[in-house]
């Protein structure tokens, strides 16, 4: 049974138009981490979703009956909704959520990217080792990857543990997301924090490189990887709000 939602980890949405926006969180994570983000969005008169993904925002049980599949296709059903009611759609991630946007990006005619420290691409081989020996030893979740914020007193509403199995699952989705960023030929919007302790900065190094449209990045000096809830907060919403005011339909 799907446990309650966690106070403040609730989805939102909001109505607006032409241009609709798709916000997507992380794993492990939930829509608190872009809840200002999706606001400071809406007021410019968007249509806002920032949906809350399957397995999260509740428990991590709830979790572990979830993976990739799971998520990339709440994020495309996400995305085909929001599209019917507007003219144009952009999408905008967080972390493994930016790692969804890129994959809607690849298979949908989107408007626009922004990606916010991005995982887009797996881990290295002996990562991955290391975590399919955990697994192969019965151990299903390490600690949790969540709160990662410069910023004193901010908390993120993640999950204390981070399932192995899960995280398995979402590396195998991101390596398929990798091989096609040359399909993104939306113009994108790429936040990076120069120290990130959850997702390396080659993440997004290789987006730049490979994708396929035009690309505009901007290094955050002040924050960690849940950049959105730090001292760069103010700084994301304001370039994230004239990068999707250039896109509005005429």
């Amino acid at each position: 049974m799907t446990s309650a939602i966690i106070p403040g980890s609730e989805p939102f949405a909001s109505d607006g138009g032409p241009l609709g926006v798709l916000v997507l969180h992380g794993f492990t994570g939930s829509p608190q981490s872009l809840r200002d983000l999706a606001e400071a969005v809406a007021r410019q008169g968007h249509a806002v979703r920032l949906p809350l993904l399957p397995g999260h925002g509740t428990s991590v049980e709830d979790l572990m009956t979830t993976d990739w599949s799971h998520w990339s296709a709440a994020a495309l059903a996400a995305y085909d909704e929001l599209a019917a009611q507007v003219s144009a759609v952009a999408v905008a991630g967080l972390s493994a959520g930016g790692g969804l946007a890129a994959l809607i990006a690849e298979q949908r005619a989107v408007a626009g990217c922004v990606f916010i420290n991005p995982l887009v691409k797996p881990p290295d081989a002996a990562l991955l080792e290391g975590l399919d020996a955990l697994l192969a030893e019965g151990i299903e979740t390490i600690d949790g990857i969540g709160s990662d914020i410069k910023r004193p007193g901010q908390v993120e509403a993640a999950y204390a543990t981070t399932p192995l199995a899960c995280a398995r699952s979402l590396f195998a989705g991101v390596a398929g997301v990798y091989e096609h960023l040359a399909d993104i030929v939306a113009p994108s919007l790429l936040l990076s924090s120069r120290e990130d302790h959850v997702v390396t900065t080659d993440n997004g190094d290789d987006l730049q490189a490979r994708v396929g449209g035009p690309l505009e990045r901007i290094w955050l000096e002040d924050s960690y990887h849940v950049a959105t809830m730090d001292n760069d907060a103010a700084l994301i919403e304001r370039r994230v709000v004239d990068f999707l005011a250039s896109l509005v339909p005429a």
